[in-house]
């Protein structure tokens, strides 16, 4: 990967963080009290946390779902720095910049080391509420997939 890739991979992996947190920031001082906003249709911003992991499963697993989101991010930030190109790395970069959103929630919003909750507020009505970082992760994971199915580009020589 050349020195410019690499630069615009940091780059959109430092925009979900920044994209995330912000928002994360806004709906704790605009959705607190139990106060929500509708949009359109379901769609609406509605305060939750999350210790869990996705769907809000395993709530007490928070630091084992922690150190096992570092474990993560370290691997693929490694396997990106060796072999990813294309699609398949602007996917892991979604998947670590939304990784790091939710770390960053759980090491900086509780009482004790990676014991904090995930700040969650999209909501559908119809789907667990969900963050930018969520939907990072999300999209990241299916741009994988369709990285890993898709047929590489037949060169001649």
């Amino acid at each position: 990967m050349s020195g410019v890739a690499i630069r615009r991979l940091w780059i959109l992996i430092a925009s979900i963080v920044v994209a995330d947190q912000l928002t994360k920031h806004w709906a704790l001082n605009r959705l607190s009290d139990n106060r929500t906003i509708d949009l359109i249709g379901s769609l609406r911003f509605n305060l939750a946390f999350n210790k869990g992991m996705a769907f809000s499963q395993a709530s007490g697993a928070g630091p084992i779902i922690g150190a096992m989101g570092f474990v993560v991010v370290i691997v693929i930030v490694l396997w990106l720095r060796r072999s990813a190109t294309g699609l398949a790395a602007v996917a892991a970069g979604m998947i670590v910049g939304g990784a790091i959103g939710n770390l960053i929630d759980r090491l900086l919003r509780g009482e004790a080391w990676l014991r904090g909750a995930v700040v969650d507020f999209i909501d559908l009505q119809w789907f667990p509420i969900f963050n930018i970082a969520d939907s990072a992760i999300t999209v990241g994971a299916a741009l994988m997939i369709v990285a890993s199915i898709r047929k590489p580009a037949v060169t001649e020589s």
